[in-house]
């Protein structure tokens, strides 16, 4: 019986053959660490009273959720982390000025590769797995006993296959795609503590870009991680971001998988997931009577320059309504600088929308653009649960960056397909 492409990255960390179900202790080739969790891991570490870190090198570190530290609280959580990054004399650490949310200073900084073995905590370290490499989320303690003997246990994760066939539709992204791989899947459901692999023609077709959304949204499954092998697209991404050696790997054609799936992509339609459960996916065109009251375009799922290039292209030359009020926040400083540079962010301006600084936002409900009760919002994000982005009697609906532009202009859920007519 053949691999599964986790199985083989497992082996390859683990320093021997295993299969799904194996109990292992594995290897990480790189760990990443956010500001929420940079003190409690670094507590936990200390307690094993080992002194400087044995490597490093394998550790990132980047402000996100806590933005510029809107409160004393937070404030005093970046600055301890800013003391541990000293301390350590950490190489990887990306303060304020240089910082980004930090799944997507893993990727566009060249810190994972084909064929590695990474890990972060935040559960959505899943993203990385859009480069070939087996990435999850791990706790803190994990985190701290990877930082002093550079590995942890695991139960080799069972796998499922997705194939994609066929092309999106104009008018339908691949946060669509990402919407109905979850609602086929559900939450917590059949892809619980499983490897997600997505195969097939279709995926030759997504940019890197549309992959990390589709593997950050895996995370709402359930699953242990996305992943995606790598191919020419992936190569060339990376061959501008570093010049480390990687060895690909992929799936045996007899490989073992628990259950296999198909989603047509050229019969998809625009999406939007209904709170309080991102599986609670239904076409935007039914939702057109939903008013809302503001729009989110950002987060680790959508707040690349591709996403903006989307919005903007819709948004140039019109208003948003008097009604809702927009915010835009680019996944990190390149994206923002790039942004500039391309003219999007006087776009947004001109509409109207607020264009803020590389970070998580609203998303978790700490920063910039938090929801009061009552409010409806259509976001980008990847999750609607209750209390999500605000008050617990707040509503989230999540689209894609070409709906949520739509949306912005009409003051309400919008089809974005009658925008892009003629394009």
């Amino acid at each position: 019986m053949g691999q599964t492409i986790t199985e083989k990255i497992f082996s390859k960390a683990a320093g021997k053959p295993v299969k799904a179900g194996d109990l292992v202790f594995a290897r990480a080739d790189r760990l990443m660490v956010p500001d929420v969790t940079i003190a409690q891991v670094f507590r936990d570490y200390e307690r094993f009273e080992i002194g400087p870190l044995p490597n490093p090198d394998l550790l990132v570190l980047g402000f996100d959720h806590l933005g510029c530290g809107h409160t004393v609280k937070d404030a005093e959580t970046l600055k301890l982390a800013r003391a541990y990054a000293r301390k350590y004399e950490l190489p990887h650490f990306y303060d304020l000025g240089r910082n980004g949310i930090a799944h997507q200073l893993m990727v566009e900084n060249g810190f994972v590769l084909p064929g590695q073995f990474v890990v972060g905590t935040d559960s959505h370290s899943t993203t990385y797995g859009a480069l070939g490499a087996f990435a999850c989320g791990v706790t803190a303690p994990e985190a701290a006993a990877i930082l002093a003997t550079g590995e942890t246990w695991f139960v080799v994760p069972g796998s499922i296959r997705i194939e994609l066939t066929g092309a999106l539709p104009k008018g339908v992204y691949c946060k669509d795609a990402a919407l109905a791989l979850v609602n086929l899947l559900g939450c917590d459901k059949s892809a619980a503590y499983k490897a997600v692999e997505v195969v097939g023609s279709g995926v030759q077709a997504l940019s890197i870009d549309d992959r990390l959304t589709i593997c950050n949204m895996i995370a709402e499954t359930g699953a242990k991680s996305g992943i995606i092998a790598a191919d020419a697209k992936t190569r060339e991404y990376l061959r501008s971001r570093t010049k480390s050696a990687y060895e690909t790997a992929e799936s045996d054609p007899d490989a073992r998988y628990e259950a296999d799936w198909q989603i047509r992509l050229d019969q998809l339609e625009p999406l939007a997931a209904e709170p309080p459960l991102t599986e609670n996916t239904r076409p935007a065109r039914e939702l057109s009577g939903v008013k809302i009251d503001h729009i989110l375009l950002g987060s680790c799922t959508n707040g690349r320059l591709s996403d903006l290039r989307v919005a903007a292209r819709m948004l140039k030359g019109k208003k948003i309504a008097d009604s809702v009020r927009m915010i835009v926040v680019p996944a990190s400083q390149r994206i923002m600088r790039e942004a500039v540079r391309e003219g999007l962010v006087e776009i947004f301006l001109e509409a109207g929308a607020l264009v803020e600084s590389a970070s998580c936002a609203a998303c978790i409900g700490r920063h910039t653009g938090v929801l009061a009760s009552g409010e409806i919002a259509v976001s980008t994000t990847n999750r609607n649960f209750i209390g999500r982005m605000g008050s617990r009697d707040s509503f989230v609906y999540l689209v894609s960056p070409a709906t949520a532009a739509a949306s912005a202009l009409e003051g309400r859920i919008t089809d974005p397909r009658p925008y892009l007519e003629g394009e």
